[in-house]
């Protein structure tokens, strides 16, 4: 597994921040029919006991937000990956449907409301920190192109940034290609869902992708 730092930058500012590791090789599927049933489902439920007023009140959403604020960045505008999966589905907006790990990392987060960070394992090369964004600092965001990443909590590789709890880059996306992927569920408040959230996303990895040589840890 890669080695992988929580910055002490970020650390002062959100000082109960920890990251939940899980580390797998996995069968690539454009679409696990199974799985969503179970997605379908699972909107069903929130559709019927969120309502749009209340998400910002969740609580994984609101210590998310707050740790937006504390690092010096509008959560309104770079709105997190969980709250922007919450509010699309309570719209009543279709989820899109991208390949079985992706949608596993989105089903993940509909169930416990983390932003979870997904990314081909062989694209990335260790060591691994998590800090903050550089002034005028930015990356291709999957779906978002060109995005201003100053400010935000971010992850690096030792070719630079790669992926934050807005958006991830496009260089470390999962592709019909990726057989290995390291899945990273950020949590900024010690939150003891962590350790059900993991379980959960391993269990889904197993079932809907053919998850083999799984390992799993929490930085702190």
């Amino acid at each position: 597994m890669i080695d992988i730092k929580i910055s002490s930058k970020i650390k002062k500012a959100c000082p109960d921040i920890r990251l939940g590791i899980i580390d797998a090789k996995i069968e690539y599927q454009k679409e696990n029919r199974k799985l969503w049933n179970e997605i379908d489902r699972t909107v069903k439920q929130i559709k019927t006991s969120i309502r749009q007023e209340q998400i910002t009140e969740l609580p994984v959403i609101k210590r998310t937000r707050e740790a937006y604020l504390a690092l010096g960045k509008e959560p309104a505008r770079y709105r997190c990956s969980a709250e922007a999966l919450l509010r699309r589905t309570v719209q009543g907006k279709d989820l899109y449907r991208i390949n079985n790990v992706v949608d596993i990392i989105n089903y993940i987060s509909l169930l416990f409301h983390f932003s979870i960070g997904c990314y081909d394992y062989n694209k990335l090369t260790g060591p691994m920190e998590f800090g903050i964004g550089l002034e005028e600092e930015n990356y291709q965001a999957i779906g978002r192109g060109e995005m201003n990443i100053a400010n935000l909590p971010v992850f690096r590789d030792s070719h630079g940034p790669f992926g934050s709890p807005t958006s991830d880059s496009e260089r470390t996306m999962i592709t019909d290609k990726t057989n290995r992927i390291l899945i990273i569920i950020i949590d900024f408040k010690k939150y003891e869902l962590l350790s059900e959230a993991i379980e959960k996303t391993i269990s889904c990895l197993k079932e809907y992708a053919d998850a083999k040589e799984v390992f799993s840890s929490i930085i702190e």
